[in-house]
């Protein structure tokens, strides 16, 4: 009776569960199936409309995970495990967990606004958050960067997306602006005809938009001619560099006074009283 009583319960279990771990395990497979084709059709056609890597690989990551989370709730459902309550912790667990990442929460929105929108891209020279560097990675929460002196520096993406962006490497042509300032008792026209000739005469120097060479201010000891010619952006410094030596040596050889700071002192004397 012990035999035949064991052998009708392992029957009924049987009859019972295992139609339901069947069913799981095909809802479990069907799944992980279905996650694995749309998470590879997430990248196919973000790569097809030239998407960032990094954004790709979350996207196609996201869409992964989200089906096999529904696919193991189904799982369960098939058991009897009501689906809605696990639901409603998961969801109280995520606010909680939310509300205690806002910071970087707000950091990786941003990296996902910044991968979207592109205000720069990975090798341009930007200024942002006060810091001026080339960036090397666009991160979901932090944008890598080295300055000048190839000092390496991480900003926080909600601190870059909530303030504003230089970007010096989005546009092709740049204005090179510079100052000269000549002596007043120094020919001008003949200081615009040196600088003006050093320019022609520099083929980084473009024709067009067209060279701008103008008397500026007349300030405290000297007349500052402002020059401002285009170049292509990788140009830049070593023309303004180069353009700057080559005014001084220009100057000095043609005699044209560039003044340091000075200040005039008069000294007047006060009737009645001794100097």
């Amino acid at each position: 009776m012990d035999v035949a009583q064991t052998t009708q319960t392992l029957t009924d279990f049987a009859t019972t569960y295992g139609i339901k771990i069947v069913g799981a395990i095909l809802i479990l497979i069907a799944g992980r199936i279905i996650a694995g084709a749309l998470r590879r059709g997430v990248r196919k056609m973000m790569s097809r409309g030239k998407g960032d890597p990094t954004l790709t690989h979350f996207f196609a990551s996201l869409v992964y995970y989200l089906v096999i989370t529904f696919t193991v709730l189904a799982a369960l459902g098939k058991f009897g495990v009501e689906t809605a309550s696990l639901v409603a912790v998961l969801g109280a667990t995520g606010f909680a967990i939310g509300f205690a990442m806002q910071g970087s929460l707000s950091n990786f929105a941003a990296g996902v606004l910044l991968l979207v929108f592109r205000p720069y891209k990975v090798g341009d020279f930007v200024d942002v958050a006060g810091v001026a560097g080339s960036v090397k990675e666009i991160g979901l929460f932090n944008t890598t960067m080295t300055t000048p002196d190839n000092v390496r520096i991480i900003v926080p993406n909600g601190k870059i997306f909530g303030d504003v962006i230089k970007n010096f490497s989005a546009e092709d042509l740049r204005r090179v602006d510079m100052t000269f300032g000549i002596g007043y008792g120094s020919s001008i026209p003949r200081a615009i005809e040196i600088i003006e000739g050093l320019l022609e005469a520099d083929a980084r120097v473009l024709p067009e938009p067209a060279l701008q060479i103008v008397v500026a201010e007349l300030a405290d000891s000297s007349v500052n001619i402002v020059v401002r010619p285009w170049a292509k952006k990788e140009d830049y410094w070593g023309l303004k560099f180069d353009m700057t030596h080559r005014v001084k040596e220009a100057f000095d050889a043609a005699g044209i006074e560039i003044p340091f700071p000075q200040r005039v002192v008069h000294n007047i004397a006060v009737a009645g009283r001794s100097a």
